[in-house]
């Protein structure tokens, strides 16, 4: 009876860690830097970034801007392809744009400022799917998916430790039951 206790303990202690360390919305700075919400030096400078990012569901993007002449603008797929900006889906000028990603899938945003878009100032942002996100990487660990990237504290080494002191803990309690 006693080693069954010790091991349901260390069960709901092995999941609440995981489900914290793995499940905690992250904020990305718009291609990595602050103010980078103006016209690119390469046209394609914010999807690359972009594409090498694993955004999930619960993340957000920050895009920072001086709003005296230059806004966000989240449009359509046909918009973004073709820099509309008279019907946006939301429309953003505050300087400091904190975007909830809160589906899997495609978001567009275009820069409101006349002609920015045409020289690159727009950002194409997929997000996973739950099947795809944190959730699959917890239950096999599989080194073979390409991580997150760290966050901008530079915390993401002392979370490897934590967690690798944690699990010999629990190993260790485990087989001393």
């Amino acid at each position: 009876m006693k080693n069954s206790n010790y091991s349901l303990l260390a069960y709901f202690f092995i999941i609440s860690f995981f489900t914290n360390c793995f499940s905690e919305a992250r904020e990305f700075i718009v291609d990595g830097k602050e103010n980078s919400w103006k016209i690119p030096s390469s046209p394609n400078e914010f999807n690359k970034w972009a594409e090498k990012t694993r955004f999930r569901i619960g993340d957000y993007i920050v895009l920072n801007y001086d709003p005296k002449s230059d806004s966000v603008l989240q449009v359509n797929e046909e918009d973004y392809n073709n820099c509309n900006k008279a019907q946006p889906i939301k429309s953003y000028e505050d300087g400091v744009t904190k975007i909830l990603l809160d589906r899997s899938g495609p978001f567009f945003f275009i820069s409101g400022a006349n002609g920015h878009c045409e020289k690159g100032q727009k950002l194409d942002v997929i997000v996973l799917s739950p099947k795809h996100s944190s959730s699959t990487r917890v239950k096999f660990l599989a080194p073979t998916l390409a991580p997150a990237p760290a966050p901008e504290s530079g915390s993401s080494g002392m979370k490897v430790e934590i967690i690798g002191g944690f699990i010999v803990m629990l190993a260790s309690i485990i087989v001393l039951a």
